[in-house]
């Protein structure tokens, strides 16, 4: 691994998730933009040996937020049922991703397209994730973004439903991106 670690700017920075509205009542639900409040990122990034990049993410499980404008009853109970039936987030505090592996290809002066694999550790289990990445190196600023997908069922999460079942969560997630981090001493 190389020795140019960048830390997470919080300020700038942003990571949020989508799930998606099914069932026979989809057409009345929404589907629900959760930004990702507390997570901290540590990355390894050398552009002379971009190939040994590496990244660890940890997310603070409960600090999840629907940002849709939407009732404040209704935010309160989709981040109740998220955080106490989806998550389980008093047993599961921690959601951590750590890179195993990375390939890069150039883009141009200070550019990459990445594929980083790594395990996901969600709700107990753990599982191999691919992240298509963007990743721009520009003096002591790191940014990368992109997106990728779960399938709840993977980790051992329940698929939420309501209204009987008319309205139920998809199994997957969109997660997306946009870090800039800062290169440390």
């Amino acid at each position: 691994m190389t020795d140019l670690h960048y830390l997470l700017d919080k300020g700038v920075s942003r990571f949020t998730v989508r799930a998606f509205a099914s069932g026979m009542l989809s057409a009345l639900g929404h589907n629900p933009t959760i930004a990702i409040r507390d997570f901290t990122v540590d990355a390894a990034f050398d552009p002379a040996e971009p190939q040994q990049a590496a990244v660890k993410v940890e997310i603070r499980a409960d600090s999840l937020e629907v940002t849709d404008d939407i009732k404040s009853k209704d935010r309160k109970e989709i981040e109740s049922t998220m955080n106490q039936k989806v998550l389980d987030s008093s047993k599961y505090p921690s959601i951590v991703y750590e890179s195993s592996e990375t390939s890069t290809e150039p883009l141009g002066e200070g550019r990459y397209k990445a594929v980083i694999t790594g395990n996901l550790s969600l709700h107990g289990v753990t599982r191999r994730v691919p992240v298509n990445a963007q990743i721009a190196v520009n003096g002591d600023t790191l940014r990368s973004y992109g997106e990728f997908s779960i399938l709840q069922s993977d980790f051992g999460i329940p698929l939420v439903s309501v209204a009987g079942g008319g309205l139920k969560l998809k199994d997957e997630l969109k997660f997306s991106f946009d870090i800039v981090a800062r290169k440390q001493d």
